[in-house]
């Protein structure tokens, strides 16, 4: 059995309430778990068996959360997350990444800089 996970990785120059970063870390998994089902529905069926393995981390602005989703997106499903603006954000402000569920080998080779939020 391979280890899998789901990374979560949020702008810390955002300082997002709880609930915000509550909502927007459901919206992610959700939004990972839709994307990876369709590359890789066994893959999924795994990670849902094992325990559905998250990690949530932090980095530091806008930039450099663009400039991770380039590095991974063609290696492996992941999304930038959004926001509507209707409370503590401008509309559209990226609030953070989600990478998988995917082989966490393959994740840990972009994000083992990063500290968990």
């Amino acid at each position: 059995m391979s280890n899998i996970k789901q990374v979560i990785v949020f702008r810390s120059d955002l300082k997002l309430g709880r609930g915000k970063l509550a909502a927007h870390a459901a919206h992610a998994s959700l939004t990972g778990f839709i994307k990876t089902t369709k590359i890789n529905p066994d893959l999924v069926s795994e990670w849902l068996n094992s325990g559905q393995k998250k990690i949530v981390l932090k980095i530091k602005d806008e930039k450099e959360l663009i400039s991770l989703y380039e590095k991974i997106k063609k290696k492996m499903p992941s999304e930038l997350i959004r926001d509507a603006g209707m409370t503590q954000v401008e509309p559209g402000t990226l609030t953070c990444l989600v990478i998988g569920p995917w082989y966490e080998e393959e994740i840990d080779e972009y994000i083992s800089d990063l500290k968990l939020l």
